[in-house]
C-alpha cells in the first residue's frame, strides 16, 4: 500500500499522525480512498475514527463541529492546496432507521470501524485505510469494483436507497464522473425506489445535479436519470422534448439535441453555465412548435423567450442562485442571435453584449457551438459564426477616440481660454495624432504644455492637423479591424 501512502498530502498525514499519536485508531476513508486506488486527485479528504467529537476537537487548535452526526471539521491554516484546507472527521458510528427516506433518526458512536463501514452507500466508497499501518481495509469487494468500473450498492440496494433516497442521484453522478457502469441489481433498486427521491429537499438534489452536468458524461447520466424515473423531480419540462420531432436542419429530437449540446459542452470542457444553458437552451420547443404548410416543416418560433421562462421557473424550483438563474434566462433567451446572417450589423452586435453582459458574451458563443453540434452537424464554426465572433471582438475592444487622451475638451478651454467650437475638436485630434505616434506623450503634464503651442495657430493650420489626426485614427481602426478579421480567416 506503499502506492496510497506516496499520494497522502503532508496536511492530511500531519492529522492522521495526530490521533495515532494520542493513541487513537485512524482511517482515511471513502470517495478519498477510491481515487487514490484509481490515481485521481481527491476533491476532499475524510477520516474516521474511534475518537468522539469532544476528543477530536481536543487534539487540534482550529476546528468546528458541523452537524449532529458528529462531524468535525479539521482547518489546515497553512494549507496553500484548498482541497486540504479542511479535513473532515467523523467517530465510527452506526445509524437508526432512515424514517423520512432523508436522515437517519438517531446516531450512536461506536468503537469498530466494520460499523461504520457498513452503513455506507456504494462499495467503492465503502473501503478505509490505515496510514499508520499501510492497512487498506475492503469488507465488501471496493478494490474489485474499483478495478472494473463497477457502482455497486453495500449489501441490499433497496435499504440503501430507503435509508436516503439521494444516493440514486448519487450513484448516476459518480458514473458520470468516472466513467463506471451501474450494477444491475443496484441499478433495479434505484428504479424501484426513485419515487422516494420527491422526499429529498430541492437543495440536495440541486448539488448532484450540479456535480452530474459538472462530470465527464453528462449526457448519459441524464439518459439514466430519465430512465429510472428521476429526471421528472430534478427538471420535468426536459422531458417533453421526448418524441419531439424537429425541421430538417436537426437529425435528432428535442431531447437529445439538448443533451448533445450538453455533451460538447463537457467534451469542451466549458465552464458550469454553458453546460446548463447547453442543457435548457431548447427546452421551449415543445411548447412553441407549429407546422407550416408552407414550408412542409416545423417550426419553432419564439422558442428563444419560452424557453427563457421556463428555464427561470425550473431553477427557481431548484433553488438556484439569483445570479445563475438570470444568467441561465439570458443566454437561453439569446442563444439565436443571429439566426438571419444576413442582418448581422455593428449595431446588432453591441445590443446582444447588452442584454447578455459582456462576462456571457464568449459563453453565447460557445453555447451556439454546442446548439450546431447538437443538431449532428460535425463542423462546429462555420464562416457565419466566425464573422460574428469577429465583429464581437471589433464591438469589445477599445476605441480609438479621443477619449484615449489624458486631457479632454473642457480642461483644454481652461488652459488656454478657448471658447466651445471646431476648434477645440481640432485640438483634439491634433493631441491625438501624437499620442497614437507615441503613446508615451500619453500625460497631463506634456498635453497641457502641447496645448499652448497649437493654440496659438490659426484655424487653417489647426484644422488641417486636427485632419490629420483623424486620418492617422481612421487608418488604425482599419488595421485593426483587418487583424480581428484575420484571426477569424473572415476577411
Amino acid at each position: 500500500m506503499q502506492l496510497l501512502e506516496d499520494q497522502i498530502p503532508a496536511e492530511v498525514s500531519r492529522i492522521t499522525e495526530t490521533f495515532t499519536k494520542a493513541g487513537f485508531e485512524v482511517w482515511i476513508v471513502g470517495g478519498c480512498v477510491r481515487d487514490l486506488l484509481l490515481g485521481r486527485t481527491p476533491k476532499d479528504w475524510d477520516i474516521t475514527t474511534n475518537a468522539n467529537p469532544e476528543e477530536i476537537q481536543s487534539l487540534f487548535e482550529n476546528t468546528f463541529y458541523t452537524n449532529e452526526f458528529g462531524t468535525v471539521g479539521i482547518v489546515n491554516d497553512d494549507a496553500t492546496n484548498e482541497n486540504v484546507k479542511i479535513v473532515e472527521a467523523t467517530p465510527y458510528r452506526l445509524e437508526g432507521k432512515y424514517s423520512d427516506a432523508r436522515r437517519p433518526d438517531n446516531v450512536i458512536f461506536s468503537k469498530h470501524i466494520e460499523d461504520d463501514l457498513k452503513r455506507r452507500d456504494f462499495t467503492i466508497n465503502a473501503m478505509a485505510y490505515d496510514p499508520a499501518k499501510k492497512k487498506l481495509l475492503d469488507l465488501y469487494g471496493g478494490i474489485k469494483d474499483t478495478a472494473a468500473g463497477v457502482v455497486r450498492a453495500v449489501g441490499e440496494p433497496e435499504e440503501r436507497f430507503a435509508e436516503d433516497a439521494l444516493r440514486i442521484m448519487r450513484a448516476i453522478r459518480i458514473s458520470a464522473e468516472l466513467g463506471f457502469t451501474i450494477e444491475a441489481e443496484t441499478k433495479a433498486a434505484m428504479q424501484k425506489c426513485a419515487s422516494q427521491l420527491g422526499k429529498i429537499s430541492k437543495e440536495r438534489i440541486r448539488d448532484e445535479f450540479v456535480r452530474i452536468l459538472n462530470s465527464a458524461k453528462p449526457m448519459n447520466a441524464i439518459i439514466l436519470a430519465q430512465s429510472i424515473g428521476i429526471l421528472g423531480y430534478i427538471a420535468p419540462d426536459l422531458e417533453k422534448g421526448i418524441g419531439v420531432e424537429q425541421n430538417q436542419a436537426h437529425s435528432f429530437d428535442v431531447f437529445e439535441h439538448n443533451i448533445r449540446a450538453l455533451q460538447h459542452a463537457a467534451d469542451k470542457n466549458w465552464s458550469f453555465e454553458v453546460r446548463l444553458a447547453a442543457l435548457f437552451h431548447d427546452i421551449g420547443k415543445p411548447a412553441s412548435r407549429r407546422w407550416s404548410d408552407e414550408k412542409h416543416d416545423w417550426t419553432f418560433h419564439g422558442h428563444d423567450v419560452v424557453g427563457a421562462r421556463i428555464t427561470k421557473k425550473a431553477l427557481e424550483a431548484l433553488k438556484f442562485s439569483r445570479e445563475t438563474i438570470e444568467n441561465a434566462e439570458r443566454m437561453v433567451r439569446w442563444h439565436m442571435f443571429f439566426s438571419d446572417p444576413d442582418k448581422i450589423t455593428l449595431s446588432a452586435v453591441r445590443r446582444i453584449i447588452t442584454n447578455v453582459g459582456r462576462d456571457n458574451i464568449e459563453k453565447l458563443i460557445e453555447l451556439r457551438i454546442c446548439d450546431r453540434i447538437g443538431t449532428g452537424r460535425p463542423k462546429e464554426q462555420p464562416f457565419r459564426l466566425r464573422k460574428y465572433q469577429a465583429m464581437i471582438e471589433e464591438a469589445l475592444r477599445d476605441p480609438i477616440s479621443v477619449g484615449m487622451l489624458a486631457i479632454d475638451g473642457k480642461r483644454i478651454m481652461e488652459v488656454t481660454g478657448e471658447k466651445a467650437g471646431p476648434r477645440i475638436g481640432w485640438l483634439l485630434h491634433a493631441l491625438l495624432e501624437e499620442v497614437l505616434e507615441d503613446p508615451k506623450l500619453n500625460t497631463k503634464e506634456y498635453l497641457e504644455a502641447k496645448i499652448l503651442e497649437l493654440v496659438k495657430l490659426s484655424d487653417k493650420d489647426l484644422r488641417a492637423i486636427g485632419d490629420a489626426g483623424k486620418e492617422k485614427k481612421e487608418e488604425l481602426e482599419e488595421e485593426s479591424i483587418k487583424e480581428i478579421q484575420k484571426k477569424y480567416f473572415v476577411n
